[in-house]
């Protein structure tokens, strides 16, 4: 690959009007390619999916609770051997709060068998922990206490903004062939050009349809990253209140037809608002009517009905 600024918009160029003639001339030939990138790039481009989260503080430069994702992303590469460093990915750290606590999160990313080798040793686990720790030290000049604990829940946060951090997905939506193009960008180009190209997949167009003088471009294209539109479902929200009319709780009934297991559900609960997300179909947002107890909300999922039922103690 050239990595010249001129010589990458060429090949640029060259590949898209490559695939324009291509779709024209022979439009199976075109989808089957299509599909086998997507394919192939499956696995590679799959988003990172959350394993364990961890609750510490930043002292320096300034003290404040930190949580840490620990995920596992088939992106990042295995080590070769024990004795070899171990890679990892670590996102930028963001600012949140819940209620009136505010706090940090940062995103670490592993290659699963990584994870799948520390999960079972808690020697090896507390080594992979302080590991990851030392990275964010040295990553974003902190400095961290070395006291930690595994929280309940395996992240902080909503996976879209995890995968966002880590991934950089962009947050419109675009048919395929525009986000192929959107994506195909010379400042992307220039990085793939530096970095190491043996953990890039090849865009190979098939044989009949190569030019004998036109290199082969490395780019990724994934339709796991490809953004779909977000519905809201459908929900019912009830202020139940006693018989002087004070507000004793709140229900919500929302409906999320073909989801067949909680597990691929995220519900994150504030005094304030509400927000449920299902991975590529639904996403709400709900601001309470009063300030609910988060410590006591449960929530419960009818299989057969596919509907989340959630109760929400109000504060006294």
């Amino acid at each position: 690959m050239e990595s010249s600024p001129k010589g990458l918009l060429t090949q640029v160029t060259q590949l898209w009007n490559l695939l324009d003639d291509l779709a024209e001339s022979d439009p199976e030939s075109y989808e089957k390619f299509i599909q086998q990138q997507l394919k192939e790039g499956e696995k590679h481009c799959a988003a990172p999916e959350p394993q364990l989260c961890l609750q510490t503080k930043i002292l320096k430069p300034e003290e404040k609770v930190l949580f840490i994702n620990l995920c596992q992303w088939t992106r990042i590469p295995a080590p070769q051997s024990k004795a070899e460093p171990v890679p990892l990915s670590v996102g930028k750290p963001e600012d949140a709060s819940e209620t009136s606590e505010s706090y940090t999160v940062i995103d670490v990313a592993y290659n699963p068998a990584v994870l799948k080798a520390a999960k079972d040793d808690e020697m090896e686990i507390d080594q992979l922990i302080h590991l990851t720790m030392k990275c964010i030290e040295d990553r974003y000049q902190f400095t961290l206490s070395h006291s930690y604990h595994i929280t309940k829940t395996r992240k902080k946060g909503s996976l879209q903004r995890m995968k966002k951090n880590l991934m950089g997905i962009q947050t419109d939506s675009t048919d395929l062939s525009e986000k192929m193009k959107k994506e195909l960008t010379l400042e992307q180009l220039r990085n793939c050009s530096v970095n190491n190209q043996d953990d890039i997949p090849q865009l190979l167009l098939p044989k009949d349809h190569i030019p004998s003088k036109q290199g082969c471009l490395i780019e990724e294209i994934s339709s796991s990253e490809l953004q779909v539109e977000l519905k809201t479902p459908n929900y019912k929200l009830t202020v139940v209140e006693d018989q002087n009319g004070r507000p004793l709780r709140i229900e919500m009934k929302v409906e999320l037809p073909g989801l067949s297991s909680v597990c691929d559900c995220d519900l994150s609960v504030s005094k304030d608002d509400l927000v449920i997300e299902v991975s590529e179909k639904y996403r709400l947002q709900v601001d309470l009517p009063e300030a609910v107890d988060t410590a006591t909300t449960t929530a419960k999922f009818v299989t057969g009905k596919a509907t989340l039922i959630i109760t929400m103690p109000v504060l006294q």
